[in-house]
Parts: structure tokens; C-alpha cells; sequence
């Protein structure tokens, strides 16, 4: 069976899901986080970093400058809609 990818842009954490030693930084960490630390080390979940550039995501969480948005909106796969262009106000 193949791992579960999740893209995180944190390399913090991905450090912390290898490496999980207790560190000062580290004690506020739930309980949760605990959890999915275990699956990674039983193979389960696999974290790979992903740069902001690349996510698109971003489109639903922050104002990005036109080409941004552009850029994911197609990556998206989000259309034209032409009935909107002639809609009157």
C-alpha cells in the first residue's frame, strides 16, 4: 500500500514528523499532531514539502496581485463565464 501524500510548505514540521525528539519548541505541540506523526513513521502518511508558489490553495485563503490569481484559477480549472459579461446591473 502505497503512503497517503500530504504537500506542506512547513519545513518545520516536516523535520518534527521525522525526527520527533522533545524539544522545548516543540512541548506545545496537541496531541493530534502526536497522531499523524505516528502514521508517518508507520508508512501510512508521507509529508513532501510544496513551495507557496506552487499552491493553489492559495486562491481560497489570500488576496494574491492578478497574475497569481490568474494563474491558479486555471490551475483550478475555473472558466470564463460568458452570461456574466452581458448580465446588466
Amino acid at each position: 500500500m502505497r503512503p497517503i501524500v500530504i504537500y506542506c510548505d512547513n519545513q518545520s514540521c516536516i523535520k518534527i514528523s521525522d525526527n520527533p525528539v522533545f524539544h522545548d519548541r516543540s512541548k506545545h505541540i496537541a496531541i493530534i499532531y502526536h497522531f499523524i506523526i505516528d502514521w508517518v513513521h508507520k508508512g501510512v502518511v508521507k509529508l513532501e514539502n510544496i513551495y507557496t508558489d506552487e499552491k493553489t490553495a492559495e486562491i481560497l485563503t489570500k488576496s494574491l496581485e492578478r497574475g497569481k490569481h490568474v494563474f491558479f484559477r486555471d490551475k483550478l480549472g475555473v472558466v470564463k463565464n460568458p452570461f456574466l459579461d452581458k448580465r446588466e446591473c
